[in-house]
């Protein structure tokens, strides 16, 4: 893919917070596209300073600043990467300089974000949330990284005000840092992301929490933590104050799946404390066949791809319904477009990676009241390939 300007989703980006995320993606974007403008701002002066010096944005600043201001000002896509309880004085910025562009965020939680952004941007339509699923065991910029989310899981979360064209600018400049974008309802992230992300922390954390209480009495113990437990707790090993956030801005989701956790741990207790082997064992097995069933690695083949089309009405919400019906399905999209026929109707043409259920994409979008059409492609009659 060109890197030209014109061929940019966004010419001029500004991110507000230089941590971990934010100056990952700062990095990735200057990779990805070198033309891009880029402007960072962070409350530390110091990561200011190293972000400048990385050569990652043209310029950093507090975020109060006039520096970030005139940024902003500038910029179509303003990214608020800062943690959760730092994100609502980003958008109150963002509100007070009435920026018109298109505003996603960073955060791990979104109900609360989406909330204060409904009731005080001047544009909420331009609001999209999103979610990049990647991190690292090293905070701040000192774990930054341009590689960080390719293979990774990008949320985002249009709802039925979110302009199609927002959707597909973002979709574009995510899918070109190598991530996969995954469109989800915004009332149901919060709980998804508590199962697959918040709740694993939290096991992790409680895993250490054990090993450390009986390492103070076994000072050999911790030698004997290889392998498998490195692995299983090395997210243990994040930034406490974020995780501490993350933890009271999701709080219902997070105890919901902690008490779900200590009925299931129960299960496997009750099966030793009964001498129930057949019990054990079946437990183990349905963990097992699920942990196989995982994807070792998403390497989707760029010779079976596969377009969608979708005539339909240009209403409100229709691309967030298509792409959010997709994503059930497992269907990963590697490029979307819009082609408008008239005033009224348009045709939202998906290309599709081999990935996912078709067969399950296509009796949810004909039950959704769409028609469609399923034609082979090849990777060199896709120009995004």
């Amino acid at each position: 893919m060109s890197n030209a300007p014109e061929q940019m989703p966004f010419e001029r980006i500004a991110i507000a917070g230089l941590g971990l995320i934010g100056a990952s993606l700062a990095a990735a974007l200057r990779e990805a596209y070198p033309g891009v403008q880029l402007h960072g701002a962070d409350i530390d002066e110091r990561t200011c300073q190293v972000a400048l010096e990385r050569g990652w944005v043209d310029t950093a600043a507090a975020p109060e600043s006039d520096t970030f201001r005139n940024a902003v000002a500038e910029a179509d896509l303003a990214v608020v990467a800062t943690p959760v309880d730092a994100s609502e004085s980003i958008l109150r910025l963002l509100a007070e300089w009435d920026f018109p562009g298109i505003i996603t965020d960073t955060a791990s939680t979104k109900a609360h974000l989406a909330q204060v952004a409904e009731q005080i941007l001047p544009h909420p339509q331009n609001y999209v949330p999103g979610h990049p699923m990647a991190g690292s065991e090293v905070n701040g910029i000192e774990g930054a990284r341009p590689d960080l989310f390719k293979g990774a899981y990008w949320i985002l979360c249009p709802d039925a005000s979110t302009p199609p064209e927002h959707f597909t600018r973002l979709h574009e400049l995510v899918t070109g840092l190598g991530a996969r974008v995954i469109a989800l309802k915004r009332e149901d992230h919060d709980q998804s992301v508590a199962i697959v992300s918040h709740v694993p922390h939290f096991m992790a954390s409680s895993l250490m929490q054990l090993a450390s209480r009986h390492a103070d009495e076994d000072r050999s113990l911790m030698r004997l933590a290889a392998g498998g437990f490195k692995d299983s707790t090395r997210i243990a090993a994040g930034s406490p104050e974020l995780w501490c956030g993350i933890a009271f801005d999701n709080a219902p989701a997070i105890r919901a799946g902690l008490d779900e956790m200590t009925q299931i741990i129960s299960l496997f207790s009750d099966a030793l404390a009964n001498g129930d082997r057949a019990g054990l064992t079946r437990l183990l097995t349905q963990a097992a066949e699920a942990r196989r069933a995982l994807p070792a690695a998403w390497v989707p083949s760029t010779e079976d791809l596969l377009e969608v089309r979708i005539p339909m009405e240009d209403r409100r919400g229709v691309v967030a319904e298509v792409t959010t019906i997709a994503s059930a399905a497992g269907c990963n999209i590697q490029s979307i477009e819009i082609d408008h026929i008239t005033e009224d109707s348009a045709v939202l043409s998906l290309i599709l990676t081999d990935e996912g259920d078709v067969g399950k994409l296509s009796t949810s979008l004909i039950k959704a009241g769409f028609s469609v059409s399923f034609s082979p492609l090849s990777a060199k009659e896709h120009s995004h390939v």
